[in-house]
C-alpha cells in the first residue's frame, strides 16, 4: 500500500539542470580543462563531489583542491537559484494532490543540505515536505539507494510504501534497488534513454500526475 512519495529534486522539482551545466562548465574551465555541457551529462544523477573526484581522476589537475573547486560551483550554482530558479511544470500541484490523498512527502537529493534549503527557500516549499534527506554525507551517492532508505525511514513508513519521482536513470536505479516503486519524469534530451523501462512509470512532466495516475500506485 502506497504511503509516501518521496522527490528527487534537481530536475524534478526545480528546472536546475541548465543551470549545473553553467556552473560546472565555468568551474571545470577553471582548472584547464576544456569542458563542455555534454561532459556535465556524463554524471548526471551524481553528488558534485563524486563529479569533481571523477573529472580528476581523468585529468589530475593542479592548482586547485578538489574541495575548493566543489565549494566554488556550489557557490555560483546558490547565486543562480536565488536569483531565476522556477519549478519544473507541474510540481507545486503534484505535491499538493499527493498530499490530498493523505500519502507523505520527502526529499531524497544528491545536492548538498546547502542547495537544497537554497531551493526550497526561492520555490517557497519549506514547509512542504515531512523528511528531507542529502546524499552529501552518506558513503555512497545515487545510484545506491541510502538516501532513499534513509527518506523513508524519516517518513516512517516501509520502502516498499514509498513512490519515488526522478528525472535520472541512476535515480531510478536507487529507487528500485530500494525496492520502491519509481515515476521517470526524463528531460526531452533523455526520454528515449532504453534503461528508462526499469521505472513503473514514465511521464512527459508532472502535469501528467492525475487522480488517475496516483490510483494505479494506492492498490
Amino acid at each position: 500500500m502506497l504511503k509516501a512519495v518521496i522527490y528527487d529534486m534537481d530536475g524534478v522539482l526545480v528546472d536546475s539542470e541548465p543551470m549545473w551545466r553553467v556552473v560546472m562548465v565555468k568551474g571545470f574551465c577553471s582548472v584547464g580543462l576544456d569542458f563542455t555541457e555534454n561532459d556535465c551529462r556524463k554524471t548526471t544523477g551524481m553528488r558534485l563531489d563524486e563529479v569533481v573526484d571523477y573529472w580528476h581522476r581523468i585529468h589530475q589537475w593542479e592548482g586547485k583542491s578538489t574541495g575548493i573547486l566543489h565549494d566554488e560551483i556550489i557557490d555560483d550554482l546558490c547565486a543562480m537559484i536565488e536569483k531565476q530558479a522556477e519549478p519544473m511544470a507541474g510540481a507545486v500541484e503534484s505535491i499538493r494532490l499527493f498530499r490530498e490523498k493523505g500519502l507523505k512527502i520527502g526529499l531524497a537529493s544528491s545536492s548538498n543540505h546547502r542547495l537544497i534549503k537554497t531551493v526550497l527557500k526561492r520555490l517557497g516549499l519549506e514547509q512542504d515536505f515531512e523528511a528531507v534527506h542529502s546524499a552529501e554525507y552518506l558513503p555512497y551517492g545515487k545510484p545506491h539507494p541510502q538516501v532513499f532508505l534513509e527518506c523513508a525511514k524519516d517518513l516512517q513508513v516501509k520502502p516498499e510504501e514509498c513512490l519515488v519521482i526522478e528525472d535520472s536513470v541512476n535515480g531510478v536505479i536507487a529507487a528500485k534497488a530500494a525496492k520502491m516503486k519509481a515515476i521517470a519524469v526524463p528531460d526531452q534530451e533523455h526520454k528515449d534513454d532504453k534503461r528508462f523501462v526499469i521505472a513503473d512509470m514514465q511521464l512527459q512532466s508532472l502535469n501528467d500526475i492525475t487522480n488517475e495516475t496516483i490510483k494505479r500506485f494506492l492498490n
